[in-house]
């Protein structure tokens, strides 16, 4: 099943995150326009493996396992350098700590649940919350480059807001997925 479309997205967006890391690492106007088209790519295939392994019905362990741990790679990765870089910096940093410790609490959650063998389906909202989370992290990796080709856009001011958007959003999801992990623990 390694073979599959599918599977090898996903694992082409876990491969991706050392090249985004040497991309946003260079502040040179092409390599940030490259790391938001790597980026861009990257997101998309998180929906496009999801939605060819339903359709072709392949969806495989393996896919289930690698497709969260690639997002969480891909985005917590992203996070990092963009806080090296400054991009995301004071209060803003409190919103990326938010999205990476919902990420790593829910996969712990998840690991949990699997043992005791009740799944924790992905919510509409937490679907939603992974959109706005990519355009956030999207938008701030091209702020770096917006001040040489388009001025006019706030990228960071615009970027900042959907973190803080994206951060709202995995309070809830968060909290809703605790609430039912929760209830397995207790009994």
């Amino acid at each position: 099943m390694l073979s599959s479309l599918p599977n090898l997205l996903t694992l082409s967006r876990i491969f991706a995150v050392p090249l985004l890391v040497a991309l946003l690492w260079d502040p040179s106007v092409a390599s940030t326009l490259a790391a938001v088209v790597v980026f861009a790519v990257a997101g998309a295939t998180d929906y496009l493996d999801g939605y060819l392994a339903r359709a072709r019905g392949t969806v495989s362990r393996l896919g289930i396992f690698l497709d969260p741990v690639a997002d969480k790679i891909m985005v917590a990765a992203t996070i990092v350098m963009l806080v090296h870089l400054g991009t995301i910096h004071g209060l803003a940093v409190v919103a990326a700590l938010v999205i990476l410790l919902r990420e790593i609490t829910v996969s712990g959650l998840r690991e949990f649940l699997a043992q005791v063998q009740v799944s924790l389906p992905v919510s509409a909202l937490a679907k939603w919350k992974t959109a706005v989370q990519m355009v956030a992290l999207g938008v701030l990796i091209l702020a770096g480059a917006t001040p040489a080709i388009a001025p006019w856009f706030p990228a960071h001011a615009v970027g900042i807001a959907c973190l803080w958007l994206a951060a709202g959003l995995t309070l809830i999801t968060g909290y809703d997925y605790l609430r039912v992990g929760l209830k397995h623990m207790s009994a």
